[in-house]
This record gives structure tokens, C-alpha cells and sequence, in this order.
């Protein structure tokens, strides 16, 4: 199981001074990628401050692209009703280019209720909508002259440059929770991302029905990727009924078996869904020591 880590992306410490640091460590451990995330509003009278003070994920990426030049970058993940194929088609592929074709590009549905009315755009099949984007999508990153036509858009004969580097695309991971979601990665995507609020003690069932999907569609099951965003919180060793990903180093590191026999196949450490680093009352300077504590206590193994 591959090793990523999440960059510093939610509350104080989610400075770029912060992102480079975390970003450059990572690289020197051996990890096998940096993550970011989207939130792009929150509701004002939100008492839940888990997604404070959070930068554009895709801009993000870019700037950590030029003070790395190995470890892989994901956004995890751009909440398509937000965006458009155009758009996001030619944001992911400049920053294909700008990473040397580092790219991991996560795409999801969105589930506050917020960003859809401060975007305009109604929660209403946003499956259905998904589907037509990642062919509009496909179409302007792969065809010589590019059309799309369907319910949602509706794009005329088109030429689209640059193209991505990576060959035939940056990889597409698709995220959510649902059955329909589920079956949706396994028959469109590289693989599946999990949510920081995903059930990891059944996980493996999710990434059954993933694979279920994929082979139903023609496609080989064995070739996806099934990537746990690792929501990891740091705290005495010994707690009665201890949650996956909770604990201490040694406890949370013997999670990571746990979630590769269910068939994980990376996992990213994420101590952005930690209040004591990322609530309203924590110290940066004391989110940056326990961060760096994480990062060398799970590094991958050297070969």
C-alpha cells in the first residue's frame, strides 16, 4: 500500500510557508504524494469549523509543483456542479504540464448545501451530471476536434490545447459514499477516493462494489486504484473502543495493514480533520510539530 500525505489545507496553519515544508519533508521521506482539497464557502452560521481558511486546491498544487519534483499531486477532490468541462479541462491539464505529469486528479459530486446555492447550481442529479462531465471532459482532453452534447452541456465543435502530458489522460479518481457513487467510479474512473467521514472498519465492502462495477463494465478490476483519505488524529495510546486512525503512532500504523487487506491500495495521512490542528483555538506553531511528528512517525519504509 502506497503512503500519501495531505498537505496543510484547513485553519491557521494552512499557510503556503506551511504547504512548502510539509511538501518538501514528504518528498525527502519517500511519500508517495501530497493531497489537497476544495471548499470553496461555508455556511455563517456553521458551528462546524473543520473547513476553515481553505485555498483553492488546483492553484495549490501549482505552487508546490515547482518545490518538489517527484512525489505525486492529487486534489482530492473538485466538485464538478461547480465548474465546467472546459474549465476544469484546461486547469487540469496546464497543471499537468506545471507537475511534469505528477497529476492525480480526484472529481466528486459536493454535499453542502452552500456551495450549490452560492454557485447556482441545483443538488438535483448531480449523478447524472457527473457522468456527462467526465465524457465532456475525456472528449476535450482526447479528440482532435471536440463536441458534447447532452442535458447539461452542450459544447459545439472545438479544438482544445494543450492536451494533458500524461498519455491518455491525468488519472481520474471519483469519489463518494453511495451505491450509485460507488458503481459510478468502477465503471468510469482510475479508481475510487474515500471521504474523511467513510466507515473504515467497512471499507473493503465499498471497494467490493467498486470492483463489482468495473468488471460488469468490461473493465479490469485489478488495474484500479482504491485511495482512504487517512482522517488522522494523534492521542494516548490505550483508549477503550478506539477508532480507526486514532490512537497513537503505533496504534494508527497498525491500522494501515488493516485497511490494505481490505484493499486499499494507497492511503493518505490527513491531520487537517483534526480539531486540535485545525480548530479555531489551536496554535500554528503547535500544529506544525505535532504535523511534523505524523509525518516522520508514518513515512513509508525505505526500499
Amino acid at each position: 500500500m502506497l503512503i500519501g500525505f495531505a498537505v496543510p489545507v484547513s485553519g491557521a496553519w494552512a499557510t503556503p510557508a506551511n504547504q512548502v515544508l510539509i511538501a518538501q519533508r514528504a518528498e525527502e521521506l519517500g511519500y508517495h504524494s501530497l493531497w489537497t482539497l476544495q471548499r470553496l464557502v461555508n455556511p455563517a452560521d456553521t458551528a462546524d469549523h473543520t473547513y476553515r481558511n481553505v485555498s483553492d486546491p488546483l492553484i495549490t498544487l501549482a505552487y508546490l509543483a515547482g518545490y518538489t519534483s517527484r512525489v505525486r499531486l492529487g486534489v482530492a477532490i473538485v466538485n464538478v456542479p461547480f465548474t465546467s468541462p472546459p474549465l476544469l479541462a484546461k486547469q487540469a491539464a496546464t497543471l499537468d504540464h506545471v507537475t511534469g505529469g505528477r497529476l492525480d486528479l480526484g472529481l466528486g459530486l459536493g454535499w453542502m448545501p452552500a456551495e450549490f446555492a452560492a454557485t447556482g447550481v441545483p443538488m438535483e442529479r448531480r449523478g447524472a451530471r457527473a457522468e456527462e462531465f467526465v465524457a465532456a471532459l475525456r472528449s476535450l482532453w482526447a479528440d482532435e476536434v471536440s463536441e458534447f452534447h447532452g442535458e447539461f452541456y452542450d459544447i459545439p465543435p472545438v479544438l482544445f490545447d494543450p492536451k494533458p502530458l500524461q498519455s491518455p489522460e491525468p488519472p481520474i479518481l471519483m469519489g463518494g459514499s453511495s451505491e450509485p457513487a460507488l458503481r459510478r467510479a468502477g465503471r468510469l474512473a482510475a479508481g475510487w477516493v474515500s471521504s474523511s467521514r467513510a466507515d473504515l472498519a467497512g471499507i473493503g465492502r465499498s471497494i467490493e462494489i467498486v470492483r463489482e462495477s468495473a468488471e460488469k463494465a468490461g473493465r479490469d478490476p485489478a488495474a484500479l486504484r482504491f485511495v482512504c483519505r487517512g482522517a488522522v488524529r494523534v492521542r494516548p495510546a490505550g483508549a477503550p473502543g478506539r477508532r480507526p486512525l486514532t490512537g497513537s503512532h503505533e496504534e494508527i500504523r497498525s491500522d494501515f495493514g488493516v485497511l490494505a487487506e481490505q484493499g486499499v491500495t494507497e492511503l493518505f495521512v490527513d491531520v487537517n480533520f483534526d480539531p486540535e490542528l485545525t480548530g479555531p483555538d489551536a496554535d500554528p506553531w503547535d500544529s506544525m510539530y505535532l504535523a511534523r511528528e505524523a509525518l516522520d512517525a508514518f513515512a513509508p519504509p525505505r526500499l
